[in-house]
């Protein structure tokens, strides 16, 4: 039996398109990252599930491109492509994660920014939060992580924040403290892609 030249053709181009994948590459995408101010090592990949990674997936919204949705029931955080993708995230929810929902603004963006309790976390704990009442500067070991993207509403801070975390079994889970905590690696490219005075949409139980 003879094969047309036309056949092996769209044979070959067959067998190429079943083997194309778009599933992401983790091992990139949570690799080290020695340019930052404070480097990063690479990402250990066993302590968070796949789901929970970064990754490109279907979503259909009807929230504009660039729009940031956080799903706090789910843990998981969208920022909106455009024609029904969605780039997703696993995150961690903490106390003050629940305090939010509905619509709000980016104000601003840091990167490695500083840390500052509140008086309520100094007052319940003042032996471990006090000494940092005046601030902690950036880097590995501050809560807010690689970046933080700060709320607000009406032009007022709403303390609620974004931000990354060198925590990553915490991803996926309800924390004591806190707001909506990314993998740093997640939080660096999150913070790439909004703009300050992009829309974010926080969607409770």
């Amino acid at each position: 039996m003879s094969i047309s030249r036309r056949g092996l053709l769209l044979g070959v181009s067959a067998l190429l398109a079943g083997c194309t994948t778009n599933a992401p590459n983790h091992q990139v995408n949570y690799a080290a990252l020695p340019e930052e101010k404070f480097p990063l090592q690479p990402m250990p990949l066993e302590k968070v599930k796949p789901e929970l990674r970064r990754q490109e997936v279907a979503y259909e919204t009807d929230h504009a491109p660039g729009t940031v949705v956080v799903d706090t029931p789910a843990r998981r955080l969208y920022y909106v492509l455009g024609d029904g993708r969605a780039m997703r995230y696993g995150v961690g929810v903490g106390r003050a994660g629940l305090a939010l929902s509905g619509n709000a603004a980016i104000g601003r963006k840091a990167e490695w920014p500083n840390w500052t309790p509140t008086p309520n976390m100094i007052g319940r704990d003042p032996d471990r939060y006090q000494k940092y009442a005046g601030g902690m500067e950036g880097g590995l070991n501050n809560p807010l992580g690689a970046r933080a993207i700060y709320l607000y509403r009406g032009g007022n801070d709403t303390l609620f924040r974004i931000h990354g975390t060198n925590q990553p079994q915490s991803i996926g889970h309800a924390m004591s403290s806190g707001c909506i905590r990314m993998l740093n690696h997640d939080v660096i490219d999150l913070y790439e892609r909004v703009k300050v005075g992009g829309q974010v949409v926080v969607v409770q139980a």
